[in-house]
């Protein structure tokens, strides 16, 4: 059986909860590998280096990233009241979202799958 009254339950669940600033896309018209190219680059960097180096990162998940962790820098101000001078990415992560499949007319009235995948990126920030 459960331990505890439910109100007790639920305020050892809240009293775990994470209090760092975060952001969240879900559905990501990218592929989780892809996606990962971008967030190893900036893992464990401080805010300002990672905005320069997505800026000027060619690959098309940069842009993605970049506004998602404007937001979480947005977040962190408004919400948290941390300065951003002293955050740094302290976890970012891409998860396999749902995939679109559709369908490639082949050779003899055969066909291809083709998998459009997608993925669900977190940044999580924490101060110095």
């Amino acid at each position: 059986m459960a331990k505890g009254h439910r109100s007790q339950i639920k305020r050892e669940r809240n009293a775990q909860k994470d209090t760092r600033p975060s952001a969240k896309l879900s559905y990501a018209r990218i592929p989780v590998q892809k996606a990962c190219f971008v967030l190893d680059a900036i893992r464990g960097k401080d805010v300002q280096t990672a905005l320069g180096i997505l800026a000027y990162n060619p690959r098309y998940a940069s842009s993605v990233v970049e506004k998602l962790l404007k937001s979480a820098i947005a977040n962190a101000e408004n919400n948290n009241g941390m300065n951003t001078e002293n955050l740094y990415i302290a976890e970012c992560y891409a998860n396999n979202g749902p995939i679109m499949k559709r369908v490639r007319p082949r050779a003899r009235g055969s066909a291809n799958r083709i998998e459009k995948r997608m993925s669900h990126i977190t940044i999580v920030l924490d101060e110095k």
